[in-house]
């Protein structure tokens, strides 16, 4: 790379690094980089605000024309780098982040736009033999993903109090747009020659983000009825379901392997420490054990491990690893395995929004989503921040205080557009956080 060229690559990596999940520089990254951008998209997407934009905005911002502006963020667009929005009615994109997001954007596409086989190389690099990604990623204190328990295999008992974010049902038929494109993970070993012969057509988009890929031609529109087939069909065959770690307006779920898939290999090769784990676990009766293995086969993430207990061979669970998908449950020929519902649920953000803040709070880069593109904050959004703020720990409080260097914040905060008084934001956010 040239030295002009370098700089612009080097500008996007740390624009990427302002996300709360981050893209840890490497010579891997910038390769990957330059397949998916030119050196002048690079500049341009480095100079890109965090939280949705508008067209307009960002032609102040890049110096450019109205039209030329679209055209290029409809160009990025195409390209699965920014995600095309409407939010209350006035259409706005946004630098979708690397995972879950443009890596897999990027294989999606059947078009030939890029070379998916250089592509897939690359992203193993990047995401399966270093470790900095991989490691950032699962280390975020609030997942990007959780599992989804199959929901045929959760007992009589506890159906009622499952909760309708938990259900991939749910998430399907509150969407208001579906798509269906190429599993990234299994395609991505396919290149590799390492991929299994799980079905490719499943990975699942909805809402908005459905609505970007499918107008741009990444992943194509299918009705519930359709989307319910391709979850039946891939819990039948034991395939895990991963989505979207937040409550509403889901964006997204696969339907995972143990081998190929980026979430299940992750969270065990980073040794099982990240929370991406359902609301139940695996119980075994060792009694009605038959110690056929089957379960240990099955089990996506190697939970389960055949052992002898009392002169007899039986499937013993970890539950330090157990994400309590159900795939064992359903195999099981004795019917010795249950699902055990938890007693304190995990803790699953309402929002994206939500989940950005609390990573970026923890992560040291909470200024980043403040201070970048202020003046997109509507009032709600300011008293769900301020919320989470009242909801901290003490120490939490402090650290944030420190990054946001309060004075600054705060009068910016009094400067707002609708003259509404910082005092009065304050105290709406205060009420709702002891609600």
């Amino acid at each position: 790379m040239g030295h002009i060229t370098q700089n612009s690559y080097r500008s996007l990596q740390k624009r990427l690094e302002n996300f709360a999940q981050g893209a840890p520089e490497s010579k891997s990254l910038y390769k990957i980089l330059e397949i998916l951008f030119s050196s002048k998209e690079a500049e341009l997407v480095s100079n890109l605000p965090i939280r949705p934009f508008t067209i307009k905005k960002v032609a102040k911002r890049w110096k450019k024309e109205t039209e030329e502006t679209e055209e290029i963020l409809n160009t990025l667009a195409d390209k699965g780098i920014l995600l095309d929005i409407e939010d209350k009615g006035k259409r706005k994109f946004i630098l979708a982040p690397t995972m879950a997001g443009f890596f897999e954007f990027s294989l999606m596409r059947t078009d030939g736009k890029f070379n998916r086989k250089l592509l897939s190389e690359l992203f193993h690099q990047y995401i399966n033999v270093e470790e900095d990604f991989v490691t950032q990623l699962f280390g975020l204190s609030v997942p990007i993903a959780r599992t989804l328990v199959h929901e045929d295999m959760i007992e009589e008992k506890d159906k009622s109090i499952v909760l309708d974010y938990e259900r991939a049902s749910k998430i399907i038929e509150t969407a208001s747009c579906i798509t269906v494109g190429t599993c990234y993970c299994r395609h991505k070993m396919e290149h590799l020659g390492k991929a299994c012969d799980m079905p490719q057509e499943v990975c699942l988009t909805f809402n908005n983000a459905a609505k970007s890929l499918s107008k741009h031609g990444i992943a194509k529109e299918i009705d519930k009825k359709e989307a319910s087939k391709i979850i039946d069909r891939c819990i039948k065959l034991g395939l895990v379901q991963i989505g979207d770690n937040i409550q509403k307006n889901v964006s997204w779920i696969c339907n995972c392997c143990g081998c190929c898939c980026e979430a299940l290999l992750g969270y065990k090769r980073t040794g099982y420490k990240a929370n991406l784990e359902s609301n139940f676990l695996a119980v075994n009766d060792y009694e009605k054990c038959s110690g056929c293995g089957i379960c240990a086969n099955k089990c996506p993430v190697d939970a389960i491990t055949m052992e002898v207990k009392d002169g007899k061979k039986v499937a013993v669970v970890d539950m330090d690893k157990c994400i309590g998908c159900g795939v064992c449950k359903r195999f099981c020929p004795t019917k010795s395995i249950s699902l055990k519902r938890k007693e304190e649920l995990n803790y699953t953000p309402i929002s994206a929004f939500e989940r950005c803040a609390m990573n970026a709070i923890e992560e040291g880069k909470i200024q980043n989503y403040i201070f970048d593109n202020f003046d997109s904050w509507t009032h709600e959004m300011l008293r769900s921040f301020l919320k989470i703020i009242f909801d901290l720990d003490p120490i939490k409080k402090i650290a944030v205080q420190k990054q946001l260097k309060s004075s600054r914040f705060f009068s910016r905060l009094s400067k707002d557009k609708k003259n509404k008084s910082l005092d009065k934001i304050y105290k709406e956010g205060k009420m709702k956080s002891k609600k």
